[in-house]
């Protein structure tokens, strides 16, 4: 039989899109914290508490969105939430005092949220079943070049103009041209859900898979620290002033190095084998980055080993483990919630991620960002075990696709 095709040019447009509105988040995130303490003055825990709003909206309307795009048409909800994530960007240019890029930036994780949510799942409808699995771990490349392309581009046009306005008036380019894209995607038709006789928590979050999504938590925390607050630890207590850029560079290299040789896994339906295998990696990884530069402080050397080398693991790490776990979520879904699938595994990497950013901003206040790693290598060393000890036995009882395991 003749296989279907998978690069489709729906598939292709979706994925397009996904690198624009990545593009345009990846491009400030590593450099946030430097404008609200160059630019505001604020202190550590004030920057996490700022910076932990834009998660903590998304993860507020991520319940929501699952419901909308499984319950109205796909493409409305795209479009909208698409529009308004773009518009945001254009708050931070008028945002003139910390209050009001406050409330701009945690406003601007509503869309974000619903954003993610519509196009991820907008890429699983232009997918061809039998390809569906694999497909949903390619889409995530579209995220990983825009991880190692786009805080590169940021720190490059920081380094040599010194303005932020510029960064936003790029992040806001991007993301239109990016819902220029998604407006030219056509759709198949598909049943609308309507007229549910019970409310249930299923139409918000899939309680099916609620282990597998606080699994996700752990992960989500430690990367939440990481990206958040990597460019000035590598600054304040590493030395490193410009690998910033690098260190995201060498992640996403990791990332597409990991989504391309665990395709072949995907295909065999080896889920937990990927999730594993991708956990480990992780955690070896956030490790390196902590202990390296402890034990041997005085070498320049062991800190940039710890430090470069902790880029290409995590990135080799989360690259097995994200398109696992999102297919596990969605194997245990009925095809008619693969919206509610698509947003709880979002909103479980956002209450890690929220958690990491604002646990991270005030562990690091009163500790320093030392410490905050540590919490990092923790969180992250229980998120493996839980998975050997619980997750991978639950989900393998609540599968619904007797192929993947």
């Amino acid at each position: 039989m003749k296989s279907e095709k998978l690069w489709n040019r729906n598939y292709c447009k979706v994925m397009a899109a996904n690198f624009s509105l990545f593009f345009a988040f990846y491009v400030l995130t590593p450099l946030l914290p430097l404008y609200l303490s160059e630019h505001f003055g604020a202190t550590k825990d004030v920057i996490g508490l700022v910076l932990s709003g834009y998660t903590i909206t998304a993860l507020l309307l991520r319940p929501f969105s699952g419901y909308f795009v499984d319950s109205f048409p796909r493409k409305t909800v795209l479009m909208i939430s698409f529009g308004l994530f773009a518009i945001f960007f254009a708050g931070y240019l008028a945002a003139s005092t910390l209050l009001l890029f406050l409330i701009v930036r945690t406003l601007h994780g509503g869309p974000f949220g619903a954003l993610t949510v519509a196009n991820s799942t907008v890429a699983i409808d232009v997918l061809p079943s039998s390809r569906r699995t694999e497909g949903i771990g390619y889409y995530g490349l579209s995220n990983n070049l825009s991880m190692a392309i786009a805080p590169t581009v940021g720190v490059f046009v920081y380094k040599y103009t010194h303005s932020f306005e510029l960064l936003f008036w790029i992040a806001l380019i991007v993301a239109v041209c990016g819902w220029t894209v998604d407006a030219t995607v056509k759709l198949p038709e598909k049943e609308i859900v309507r007229n549910r006789q019970k409310l249930s928590w299923d139409r918000f979050f899939l309680v099916r898979g609620w282990l597998i999504g606080l699994n996700m938590v752990a992960f989500g925390f430690s990367f939440g620290v990481l990206s958040n607050y990597l460019a000035i630890y590598g600054k304040e207590v590493m030395g490193i002033t410009g690998g910033t850029g690098t260190y995201f560079m060498l992640c996403s290299i990791g990332l597409i190095l990991s989504r391309l040789q665990g395709g072949k896994a995907l295909r065999k339906g080896r889920l937990t084998h990927n999730a594993g295998e991708g956990m480990v990696i992780s955690l070896i990884g956030y490790t390196l980055f902590i202990v390296m530069p402890t034990l041997m402080p005085a070498h320049q050397w062991a800190i940039m080993v710890g430090y470069y080398g902790s880029a290409l693991l995590v990135g080799l790490g989360n690259g097995h483990m994200w398109p696992a776990f999102q297919n596990m979520t969605i194997n245990v879904a009925t095809n008619s919630q693969r919206g509610t699938a698509n947003s709880t595994i979002l909103i479980s990497w956002d209450i890690g991620m929220g958690l990491g950013i604002l646990v991270g901003g005030i562990v690091s206040e009163l500790l320093g960002y030392g410490a905050a790693f540590w919490t990092v290598v923790l969180v992250n060393a229980a998120g493996v075990a839980c998975f050997f000890l619980a997750t991978k036995a639950f989900f393998l009882r609540r599968n619904l696709n007797e192929t993947v395991r």
